[in-house]
């Protein structure tokens, strides 16, 4: 539980929809994930030791080999999260670019008063690599990889969910008002005799 010690202590689950930090089974996964916050980037997750190392992609990967892409190193991250795919309160997630075939991770040595590790992604030269010339994987692919949708319809779907609430909450607001009963013709005679009663 340690290694997501800071993943949780960064949220509020009770706000936020993103899993809760829980270490899991070894594994090795991979994801990629569109991040439409203050600056658009894109998070790249490898899954080791039960959880999701985790780095800040400010460009996202490259097709092209030798073009090499910064990759900050952030918190590590819950398996769950491969699957997550909404909003949440900094900004939208996406699930996924599909990528195939090798890559390089190179850690970069720090610089004086750095706090965070960088890396450099680099793609392999294989069948999957792509030249400089050739259409950009990140425009030939925008949509979510989970879903089919593109960013603009999860924001739209997290909206759309916000109204609903606000209705219901608005309704509740409202009282009933209780029927009045009917009075008998027996009560109404009691009334009259208590009302005699008294002028007497």
């Amino acid at each position: 539980m340690a290694a997501l010690t800071s993943y949780n202590a960064k949220r509020r689950f009770g706000v936020t929809k993103e899993p809760r930090g829980k270490v899991g089974k070894a594994g090795h996964a991979f994801v990629v994930q569109k991040h439409a916050a203050r600056q658009l980037h894109y998070d790249l997750r490898l899954q080791l030791d039960g959880v999701m190392k985790s780095w800040a992609v400010t460009r996202g990967p490259s097709l092209v080999p030798g073009e090499k892409r910064l990759a900050v190193q952030v918190e590590d991250h819950p398996i769950d999260y491969n699957k997550f795919e909404g909003t949440i309160p900094e900004g939208e997630y996406g699930a996924g670019t599909k990528l195939h075939g090798g890559w390089h991770l190179v850690r970069m040595r720090r610089r004086r008063g750095e706090k965070r590790d960088n890396w450099l992604l680099i793609k392999q030269r294989d069948e999957d690599a792509r030249a400089k010339g050739d259409k950009d994987i990140l425009e030939e692919q925008p949509l979510s990889v989970k879903t089919g949708r593109d960013m603009g319809e999860i924001a739209q779907r997290r909206r759309k969910a916000k109204s609903k609430s606000k209705a219901k909450g608005k309704k509740s607001k409202h009282k009933t008002a209780k029927p009045k009963r009917k009075k008998t013709k027996k009560a109404k005679k009691a009334k009259r005799k208590a009302k005699r009663s008294k002028r007497r």
